[in-house]
């Protein structure tokens, strides 16, 4: 793959192909399907070329198709998934841990690793304790590891056609002039299978890109959601079950229940104990046994997997059994399930009025209605929650299942861990776009003259302002209903939920219809007098305390600061 090239593109109506700059691009998460992409191609032209053949020879314009579908380079106009083209700028900062070069780097640094581990076991006494500068020269392969060193293990690979045996051999290539490192060539990769090496490749790759990438952005979505939920803790809003009128809310403790949700499942996602493996072909240390009879394997092996900061499994075929990487993944896609049910909630609430949305110059809703601002950002995200929790689903539950000791079904499975990763990404940073689009409509009257405020919140605009809130509330009276038969329950009037159904089910309700029935009711005075003060705008509960003591009850893992 070139960087910064250009691609040729041909017309058949052209003599001479328009050159197409590429740009800088890393193909992160869909990785060798250019030729699937070139046979379409071809095959496209190739029936378009039937239909047109009037006024030029097919046979030359057929060359020159070829010649473009050999010639084609991945860009961001070529690539099959739109993670590495559309969205390459939103996601690839998971390129360094998720994309084959993160996964070919962190091969190397367990090669390295275990080569260092061999030289400080007494036993193995050809892997005599390194110098300083033999261990700076190791550590350093792994440390200054680049693209090109990555270009070079792949040309390495295509004579192999084994992907981890081209790192040995790269490795072997590099310390080749090393005089202490090159005595003990043959030590890397000993007594290892693929597995041992790919195992804690993978589990690193997860491990980096989870606290480097994707839990600190879940931590800014829950932030916002937070801050949304303070800021709007005592707006008043009407309720809805079964797409009805019910008993009011705020909008703020809405905005609470998805925050302490979000983060609930998050902080169970980093309790998910990441697993390694390094116990040889069949998990028996057979060969280690064999070669070094008086060494404690299992005990080296625990040391070694947990030194990389991963936690150890003892029991194991060829294959750490994946079924950490079913939990991990399970928690992403409930906290995908979660921001799914905030986004359409949000949408719902935009629809109805309760939200604008700030609008941006230049930009446009439809090509047709001039007029449209559409909740693109949360339409974004639930799109993108769904294709990743389909990915991540088949991960979680193929994983787990190997034939015997091993089947490589896994293997290509796990090339894709980046495309659920990569879209749950998107879909957090979609969400949080969409949030800092968001106003809040809603009215205060004050002896009848509106007021308008405008406040700034964090990095959230709060515009407080007649909207569409207490226009709900005010022609919903018949919420009041449940109040007023609570109170005559607790005073033994007779029938009270039968009474309240006869006068609010299927019928108009007004605010004087609801005081002519409490007026006419036989309770205490000071009773009374409550239920005539109640409004659908105050009959919130708790709701605004809820709202606001989400500080109290909730904090962040690793977030910049409680939520």
């Amino acid at each position: 793959m070139e960087l910064g090239g250009s691609v040729r593109v041909f017309n058949a109506n052209r003599t001479t192909p328009y050159l197409i700059p590429t740009g800088q691009h890393s193909n992160a998460a869909c990785r060798g399907q250019c030729a699937s992409f070139r046979a379409r191609r071809s095959s496209v032209f190739r029936a378009t070329l039937k239909e047109n053949s009037s006024s030029r020879g097919i046979e030359s314009v057929a060359n020159k198709v070829n010649m473009m579908s050999d010639e084609v380079e991945l860009s961001s106009l070529t690539a099959l998934c739109p993670l590495d083209g559309r969205y390459w700028g939103k996601v690839k900062e998971l390129a360094p841990y998720m994309s084959e070069f993160g996964l070919i780097r962190f091969r190397i640094l367990v090669e390295i690793k275990w080569l260092l581990k061999l030289s400080q076991i007494p036993e193995v006494s050809e892997v005599p304790s390194f110098s300083r500068e033999a261990e700076f020269y190791l550590q350093n392969l792994s440390e200054v590891f680049n693209m090109d060193d990555a270009m070079e293990v792949k040309k390495i690979e295509r004579v192999t056609n084994h992907d981890v045996k081209a790192v040995e051999y790269f490795l072997k290539q590099k310390c080749h002039s090393q005089p202490e490192i090159a005595k003990v060539l043959e030590f890397f990769h000993f007594a290892c299978t693929s597995e041992d090496i790919n195992n804690l490749a993978h589990a690193l790759m997860l491990k980096e890109a989870l606290n480097k990438v994707v839990l600190p952005v879940m931590d800014k979505l829950i932030v916002g959601i937070s801050d949304m939920a303070t800021a709007y803790a005592a707006i008043p809003m009407l309720s809805r079950t079964h797409g009805q009128p019910a008993s009011p809310t705020t909008l703020g403790k809405e905005m609470a229940i998805f925050a302490y949700r979000l983060n609930t499942e998050r902080k169970e996602l980093s309790r998910i104990e990441i697993l390694g493996k390094f116990a040889g072909a069949v998990g028996n240390y057979n060969a280690h046994l064999v070669a070094y009879p008086n060494v404690n394997w299992p005990q080296v092996a625990k040391e070694f997997v947990t030194s990389l900061g991963i936690s150890f499994n003892p029991y194991v075929t060829q294959i750490e059994p994946h079924d950490y990487m079913a939990r991990l993944f399970n928690s992403i896609i409930q906290f995908n399930n979660i921001l799914v049910d905030f986004d359409r909630d949000i949408w719902g609430y935009i629809s109805l009025g309760h939200f604008k949305q700030i609008t941006k110059a230049g930009e446009i809703g439809s090509s047709t209605m001039p007029h449209k601002v559409n909740p693109i950002d949360f339409e974004n995200s639930e799109g993108n929650c769904g294709i990743a929790n389909g990915g991540l689903s088949h991960l979680s539950t193929k994983l787990p299942i190997s034939r015997w000791q091993r089947d490589l079904t896994d293997s290509t499975v796990l090339r894709n861990m980046g495309v659920g990763l990569g879209h749950s990404l998107l879909a957090y940073k979609s969400a949080l776009q969409g949030i800092s689009k968001l106003q809040a409509s809603h009215i205060i009257l004050i002896t009848y003259i509106t007021l308008t405020i405008v406040q700034f919140f964090g990095a959230f605009l709060v515009m407080v302002n007649e909207a569409s809130l207490v226009g709900d509330l005010d022609h919903s009276w018949e919420v009041l209903a449940e109040p007023i038969q609570t109170v005559m329950r607790r005073y033994n009037v007779p029938e009270p939920y039968e009474k309240l159904k006869e006068l609010t089910r299927g019928r108009s309700v007004t605010r004087e219809s609801i005081r002519e029935f409490i007026q006419g009711l036989d309770i205490p005075i000071e009773a009374k007098t409550s239920l005539m003060n109640l409004t659908p705008q105050t009959y919130v509960g708790a709701a605004v305390e809820l709202a606001r003591n989400l500080d109290t009850v909730t904090s962040l893992v690793n977030g910049t600061r409680p939520v």
